[in-house]
C-alpha cells in the first residue's frame, strides 16, 4: 500500500479557510494513494488558544464537508486529522476524523489524553473515553493524537482491538523533537505495527511544531521523515509484514499481563 503523510505548515498569519483550501488541494493531488494523513488541530491551531471557541465545529461541519469532498476526489482513505470539536452541551474536544475513500466518515476519536499540565487542553477541552480502531480494506487502523504517545496503556489497548496500522496527528513541540523521534519508533516497535504519526510545522501561539512526520514499521525503522518545511512524505509498505514479524518475532503471544479498556467505533 502507499501512504502519504501531509506535514501542513500551520502558521499564526494563516485563517482556517486558507488552510482547508490548501490541505484539501494537497489530499486531491494524492490520487493513487491508499490513505492521507493530516496533523493535529491544523485548522483552528494546536497552541491558538484563543482562537478554539470561535473554530470550533461539529463533526459534520466545514472542515469535515471539504475533507469528505477531497477524500472521494482522491479515491484514498483520509485520517484528516483533528479538530476542535464542540458538541451539543457546548464541551470541546480535539476530535480526530477518518474518512474511508468515497467520503463517508468511518472513525472518530476523541483525544483521552489532554496536554497542558492544568492548563491549555487540558482545561478547556473534555477528554475522550474510548478506545477506537476502524475496519479498512487497508487493515485495521488504530487512532491515537499527538501527547497520546507518551502512555503505552492507549497503543497496548488499540492493539488488543486488532489494530495493524496506528495514524497519530501531532502538533508536537520542537524543543522536544528527541522525544517525538524515540516515541514513534517504540509505539511501533512494541506494538509491532505500522504507525504514521504526521505532526504540523510552522509557529503559532507562541510554539513551535517539530514537524518530522514519520512512517515507521513494525520493526521500528523509519520508513521515511519529513523535516521542517511544510512537505509530504510518500511511502510504500506491505500491510503483510505485520503478521510476519508477529510470527518472527512472538511477544505479543508471550505476554503475561494484559489490560482492559473500553473499545469504541
Amino acid at each position: 500500500m502507499r501512504a502519504s503523510l501531509i506535514q501542513l505548515s500551520v502558521d499564526a498569519a494563516d485563517s482556517a479557510d486558507e488552510r482547508r483550501h490548501r490541505a484539501a488541494s494537497l489530499v486531491r493531488g494524492r490520487s493513487g494513494d491508499d490513505l492521507v494523513v493530516l496533523p493535529e488541530l491544523w485548522t483552528a491551531g494546536a497552541w491558538s488558544y484563543d482562537r478554539w471557541g470561535h473554530d470550533a465545529e461539529g463533526v459534520d461541519g466545514p472542515t469535515a464537508e471539504v475533507m469528505s469532498a477531497a477524500a472521494r476526489a482522491a479515491g484514498a482513505w483520509l485520517h484528516a486529522g483533528s479538530i476542535v470539536e464542540r458538541d451539543g452541551d457546548g464541551t470541546l474536544y480535539n476530535t480526530a476524523l477518518l474518512f474511508d475513500r468515497v467520503g463517508e466518515l468511518r472513525g472518530r476519536y476523541r483525544k483521552i489524553h489532554r496536554y497542558g499540565f492544568d492548563s491549555g487542553e487540558a482545561v478547556l477541552m473534555g477528554g475522550g473515553r474510548d478506545i477506537v480502531t476502524v475496519p479498512t480494506d487497508i487493515g485495521v487502523i488504530g487512532l491515537a493524537v499527538c501527547y497520546d504517545l507518551r502512555f503505552p496503556e492507549l497503543f497496548r489497548g488499540l492493539l488488543n482491538a486488532g489494530a495493524e496500522l496506528i495514524v497519530v496527528p501531532a502538533a508536537w513541540p520542537a524543543a522536544r523533537l528527541s522525544h517525538w523521534q524515540l516515541l514513534t519508533r517504540t509505539r511501533a516497535l512494541e506494538e509491532q505495527v505500522f504507525l504514521l504519526a504526521c505532526c504540523a510545522t510552522g509557529t503559532h501561539g507562541g510554539m513551535q511544531q517539530a514537524g518530522h512526520s514519520m512512517a515507521v514499521d513494525p520493526w521500528g525503522t523509519v520508513l521515511g521523515e519529513a523535516r521542517t518545511a511544510e512537505e509530504t512524505v510518500t511511502v510504500d509498505f506491505d500491510m503483510a509484514q505485520v503478521a510476519r514479524i508477529r510470527s518472527e518475532l512472538p511477544v505479543l503471544r508471550d505476554r503475561v499481563l494484559t489490560i482492559e479498556a473500553p473499545v469504541g467505533r
